[in-house]
């Protein structure tokens, strides 16, 4: 009887395998879009081909190779970097074991393009620098003593801040072998579906002390990326002539390219100017290059969080986080208040609409994400976990009160205390590929977080039901009704106006969430632009007043004392449905939205509690991590 059964089983198997005249003639079944038209599919998820899963990462990031890192201690070089960021335990530049709580997805390892692998070379003895006369003086200063290494260093930055930026090497063959080495090195750690390892570089352009970066990201591989060597500040410290160069990469391998402006903030006012970085009247043509480009802004790192300043944003009650706002980079000139507008995102995005209206092209179009500029070799982002970002300020009792930015005037100075702990980038994609990886970014289907892994995902649509956010299917649905972040609406309906659902959820291994905001930028008919913050979702029963306003704060669990708090306030998860109540389809708009935590111990004090040492007074006791979604646009 047993027997009879299981031949029954296989029976019904076989007959059902073989149900059309392809499979009865033993020919294998190849599933296709056109077999799925013709006949219905059981399975939901067999078609689906859009972005279902967020992936966390570093886009900027420094090892050994950079000589801001190597020449001041930071030892750990390519391989440590990759292999910590896939999770494992690794030995810090001091000495120190440590760890993330969970790997990342990827890593884009950005070391200076001036001077790349320097300092190893030196310590290497490498005959490509030995060869070189300034190379062998930087040699012989190295191996002098602490105030030789000193003075090495002060001269690099003295050619690399001041006229007329000319390369002190003679010959680029140093910098060829490390980054053909280092373009290989990735090759070997990325494993598709499990880790992308990306490669980059950062274009270093400092004129004067002001601070004008950028992260270049390579979507290839080494055979593309080892065929050109890295563009420098030496070659041009006009950020359109960088352009020029990406376009010639691509053109030349075949490969793709962007460039990642960051610290705005310390810039003096040069980052989103309204004329181009020569001083003439920004063209049209030049507003398409920066858009195409820089399709992103890194708006929160180590080096303070850049998405607004309350002097911009007096209505802003969160407007003053991680704050740096005293001087350019190198602490030499004093910041001034007309500067500002010029140097945080949100002013920006609010700019880039006045001159899309002027010039037909919107140059500050920008997708919003974070980054943690370590010079360690290591990417920690979390305020339990923060091993500082440069050698001199891994974890130690005494790290407080050192200077990450020097300078005469006591007023100007940064000290380590300051330092953020931010950021991570999150990317929305089908699969962990580096091209999946950097299409997210070109499309701006990114957010940033200040160091949480906090999964966020809007959609903007015109005619989205409260129903839309409980859906199951939450991102067929935003895609097939409406637009993504990054994305841009036009052709208001009559009566219309934009409609969002929103999602949010919690790092698994952090803090509760205390809201969820949309913050609208516009243009007036006067062409002024606006700002105004909506509270679409609060935890904890608060209500949203008539303004759209949650004045009550979530409140606060942390202890002090012994750095700690509880998820007994907050929510695990907030979601939205909002439609814009002022809207006006007659003025351009963006709207992105701002996720905050609870509130929890910043790393300081952390640190007073692990060391036993005094709180330091220049940053306050706790932090509201957060996350910011690339803007969606609206263009009338």
């Amino acid at each position: 009887m047993i027997r009879s059964t299981t031949l029954s089983l296989v029976s019904m198997c076989l007959m059902s395998m073989f149900t059309n005249d392809a499979l009865a003639s033993g020919q294998e079944l190849i599933v296709t879009p056109e077999l799925m038209a013709e006949k219905p599919v059981y399975s939901p998820f067999v078609g689906r081909d859009y972005p279902d899963q967020v992936l966390f990462g570093d886009t900027h990031f420094h090892t050994e190779l950079s000589f801001d890192a190597g020449m001041v201690g930071t030892r750990l070089d390519v391989d440590d970097a990759y292999r910590f960021a896939r999770g494992e335990k690794v030995i810090s530049n001091t000495g120190q074991p440590v760890q993330l709580v969970r790997p990342l997805d990827f890593l884009v390892i950005t070391d200076h393009a001036e001077f790349i692998g320097l300092a190893p070379q030196i310590r290497t003895s490498a005959p490509e620098l030995l060869a070189d006369p300034w190379g062998r003086r930087m040699y012989d200063l190295f191996h002098s003593g602490q105030d030789g290494r000193m003075k090495a260093f002060l001269e690099i930055i003295a050619v690399s801040t001041t006229p007329p930026f000319e390369n002190p090497m003679s010959s680029n063959d140093a910098a060829w072998s490390i980054w053909r080495d280092f373009v290989h090195e990735a090759d070997q750690y990325n494993e598709p579906g499990r880790f992308t390892a990306m490669t980059g570089y950062e274009w270093t352009s400092t004129p004067n002390g002001d601070n004008q970066h950028r992260v270049v990201i390579l979507a290839d591989g080494a055979d593309k990326t080892a065929q050109t060597l890295p563009y420098s500040m030496f070659d041009s410290v006009d950020p359109e002539d960088l352009w020029d160069y990406l376009s010639s990469y691509e053109s030349q391998t075949g490969g793709q390219a962007i460039a990642i402006p960051h610290n705005g903030n310390l810039s003096n006012g040069l980052m989103f100017g309204e004329r181009m970085a020569n001083g003439k009247r920004m063209t049209r043509e030049y507003a398409e290059k920066r858009v195409r480009y820089e399709p992103l802004h890194e708006m929160s790192q180590m080096k303070g969080d850049e998405e607004t300043h309350p002097l911009l944003s007096p209505d802003d009650e969160f407007a003053d986080f991680e704050t740096w706002d005293v001087s350019n980079i190198s602490g030499n000139r004093p910041k001034e208040e007309w500067m500002l507008q010029h140097e945080y995102a949100r002013s920006a995005l609010k700019i880039g609409l006045k001159l899309g209206a002027r010039i037909g092209v919107n140059p500050y179009q920008h997708g919003l994400m974070a980054a943690t500029d370590t010079h360690t070799g290591l990417a920690t982002s979390r305020e339990d976990n923060y091993f500082g970002k440069y050698q001199h300020t891994e974890p130690s009792p005494t790290r407080h009160n050192g200077e990450v930015i020097p300078a005469d005037d006591p007023n100007l100075r940064i000290l380590t205390s300051q330092e953020g702990a931010s950021g991570l980038t999150a990317v929305w994609a089908r699969e962990n590929t580096r091209s999946e990886i950097f299409g997210g970014m070109r499309r701006k289907e990114v957010y940033g977080t200040t160091g949480s892994r906090i999964r966020v995902r809007v959609f903007a649509g015109w005619d989205f039901a409260p129903e839309d956010v409980t859906t199951p299917d939450f991102a067929s649905l935003g895609y097939g009704k409406g637009v993504p972040m990054g994305g841009e609406m036009s052709d208001a309906p009559d009566a219309g106006a934009p409609t969002f659902i929103i999602r949010a959820l919690r790092d698994p291994d952090g803090a509760n969430l205390d809201r969820v905001q949309v913050i609208k930028g516009w243009l007036d008919d006067k062409g002024e632009t606006h700002e105004r913050i909506y509270d679409v979702a609060v935890s904890g029963g608060r209500t949203i007043a008539a303004d759209g306003r949650a004045r009550e704060p979530v409140g606060s669990t942390v202890d002090i004392e012994n750095a700690t708090y509880t998820n007994t306030i907050g929510a695990a998860t907030l979601t939205a449905h909002w439609q814009d109540p002022d809207f006006d389809p007659g003025e351009a708009a963006f709207y992105y939205v701002r996720v905050l935590e609870i509130p929890k111990p910043r790393w300081t004090t952390h640190d007073a509690a692990f060391f036993g040492i005094p709180l330091p007074d220049r940053v306050p006791t706790t932090v509201q991590d957060r996350a910011y979604t690339s803007p969606i646009w609206y263009t009338p």
